[in-house]
């Protein structure tokens, strides 16, 4: 499985990745995506802490006993709740953060995390104070190195200029375009995206379009119809791969992408993800092509 570097950092993750939100809470079905996963030649697992209120963790943790070195292992901090209590507190303070990177070494069964991720962000919040202590949790040994999950670019821009983040999670497909306003500027400064949501809950995959005709819901700017509309033209577009391929490499096809990580909820579906992402990258006349397909829809017309 091909690689990229995560920023500037002795990390190097397997193109596609595995998002672990999806698994469940069943843990035998959780253990064994997981370990097909490591098996096809995935190195890089994300969770976070707030999956499942930890049982995530506690699963990935299981999972990867006797092959941690084989792993890129990245979870997330920065949402608190209180066990009896309904629902979480956003809470990105130091005391926060270092308690938290504790919990989930132990949920993991690991003595360090290789992704520390800040998950969210608020231009309100005491940046200064959540940069102080992932760089202590860095010198202390507990990570190897930390990003934020984020898609507003007050945030990111703050956290490019006065941090040492190594990556940015965000939602990015080709239904989604938005992350491109910044992936040059993201880039420029040697930090790497990793792409959430490629395959747009599914609407990009082989069943995209039988999905989108059973729901006959609108996803996120594009009304049903014109969702509908897209997706025929984009199956039609690209005749020598899956649409799922396409939609891989549409987002690894800009430098700055270093990933994306498609859940999954069964083998079969992890399956079908790697065999996706063997298809070769997308030239840049098809990267072209999608662009200008892309470009008349009725999405990009309102952000213009």
């Amino acid at each position: 499985m091909p690689t990229n570097r995560l920023g500037k950092s002795d990390l190097y993750v397997s193109k596609i990745g595995l998002g672990c939100m999806s698994l469940g809470t069943e843990e035998t079905k959780a253990v064994e995506i997981i370990k097909q996963a490591l098996d096809l030649g995935i190195n890089y697992l994300d969770t976070a802490d707030l999956y499942d209120l930890g049982k995530n963790e506690e699963i990935v943790g299981k999972a990867i006993k006797g092959q941690r070195d084989k792993v890129i292992l990245a979870t997330k901090v920065g949402n608190r709740w209180t066990a009896g209590k309904e629902g979480w507190e956003w809470d990105p303070s130091k005391k926060h953060i270092k308690s938290g990177v504790k919990n989930s070494l132990h949920r993991l069964q690991t003595d360090y995390i290789d992704l520390y991720q800040l998950h969210g962000g608020t231009i309100e919040d005491n940046s200064e104070e959540t940069i102080e202590a992932f760089e202590e949790l860095k010198k202390e040994g507990y990570i190897r190195e930390y990003g934020i999950s984020s898609i507003r670019p007050n945030v990111i821009q703050r956290f490019t200029n006065s941090s040492g983040i190594i990556s940015v999670m965000m939602q990015y497909s080709m239904l989604d375009t938005r992350p491109e306003e910044y992936l040059d500027y993201l880039h420029t400064n040697d930090i790497s995206v990793i792409a959430r949501g490629s395959l747009a809950k599914g609407l990009l995959s082989s069943k995209g379009l039988e999905k989108a005709k059973e729901k006959a819901k609108d996803y996120m700017n594009y009304s049903y119809e014109e969702l509908i509309e897209l997706l025929g033209k984009l199956e039609e577009s690209e005749k020598t791969r899956p649409l799922q391929s396409t939609a891989f490499h549409y987002c690894l096809h800009h430098p700055a992408v270093a990933a994306v990580i498609p859940g999954a909820s069964t083998v079969e579906q992890i399956k079908a993800n790697v065999a996706a992402i063997q298809y070769p990258a997308l030239t840049a006349i098809e990267y072209k092509r999608l662009k200008e397909l892309l470009k008349h829809s009725q999405y990009e017309s309102h952000r213009e």
